[in-house]
C-alpha cells in the first residue's frame, strides 16, 4: 500500500482580501456580486484540502479564496482540511468546524480511505451522515469525488468507486467526480510523493471547481435570501 497522508494540525483561518487573480477568473463571473453579506464556504477535507506540502499562500484553500476574489464572489472560505483525516474522523469533528456558521459546504475526502483500503462500506455512510448533517442545517453540498489508489487492486478500486457513484446521486447535492482530475498521473503537477499536487497542481483544481463552487454559492444565496 502506498504511504498514507501524513497528519499535520490542521490549518483553520478565514481568508479575505487576498490579491485577486486573473488567472482563475476565466470569463466567469459571481451569480450574485451585489449581495449584502459575505457567505461563509466551509471546505471540508484532508490534506489535499489543508495544503499539505505548501506554502500556506499556495494550498487550495488560500488559492479558491483568491479565485472567488477575482469573481467579486464576496465569499469566505474557512479551512476545514485535516491533513491525515479519513471520512470518519471528518465525521467526528463535523459539530465542531459547523461552529463557524458555513452558509455552504465543499465536501472533499476519500483519500486516505483509499489510502489505507479501509472498507468502502464504512466511508460510505460516513459521507453519507455527513451530507445528511449538512443538509439538516440546510447548508447546500458540493462533494468532491475520489478514486482508489491503483495498487488496491481492481475490485477494491471498483467498489470504492462505486461509493461515489451512488452519493452522486443523492437528491439536493451538486458532485463532480474527482478531485485531483487533471493532476493525478501527472509528475509535473503533484509532490514527489506522487499524491498530493503542488503549487502547479493546485491551480488546475481550482481552475476545475470554481464554476461549481460559483454554482454552489449562488444556491447559498437562494437558500438564504
Amino acid at each position: 500500500m502506498s504511504r498514507p497522508i501524513l497528519s499535520f494540525p490542521a490549518r483553520r483561518a478565514v481568508l479575505a482580501g487576498l490579491a485577486s487573480s486573473a488567472t482563475f477568473a476565466g470569463g466567469i463571473r459571481a451569480a450574485t456580486p451585489n449581495a449584502s453579506r459575505p457567505l461563509k464556504l466551509l471546505a471540508l477535507g484532508d490534506s489535499l484540502t489543508a495544503g499539505y506540502g505548501l506554502a500556506h499562500q499556495e494550498g487550495f484553500v488560500a488559492r479558491l479564496q483568491s479565485a472567488l476574489d477575482a469573481v467579486h464572489a464576496q465569499t469566505q472560505v474557512l479551512d476545514g482540511g485535516v491533513s491525515g483525516d479519513t471520512s470518519t474522523d471528518a465525521l467526528a469533528r463535523l459539530d465542531w468546524v459547523l461552529g463557524d456558521k458555513p452558509d455552504a459546504a465543499l465536501v472533499e475526502l476519500g483519500g486516505n480511505d483509499g489510502l489505507r483500503g479501509l472498507d468502502p462500506a464504512t466511508m460510505e455512510r460516513n459521507l453519507r451522515a455527513i451530507i445528511g448533517r449538512l443538509q439538516m442545517a440546510h447548508l447546500p453540498v458540493l462533494v468532491s469525488g475520489m478514486l482508489a489508489p491503483p495498487n488496491m487492486g481492481p475490485q477494491y478500486g471498483a467498489q470504492f468507486k462505486a461509493v461515489f457513484e451512488r452519493i452522486s446521486t443523492l437528491p439536493g447535492i451538486l458532485y463532480e467526480p474527482f478531485f485531483l482530475d487533471g493532476v493525478a498521473g501527472h509528475p509535473e503537477l503533484q509532490q514527489t510523493d506522487r499524491i498530493h499536487p503542488n503549487a502547479a497542481g493546485v491551480d488546475v483544481i481550482v481552475r476545475r471547481i470554481l464554476p461549481p463552487v460559483l454554482r454552489l454559492l449562488q444556491q447559498a444565496r437562494e437558500t438564504h435570501s
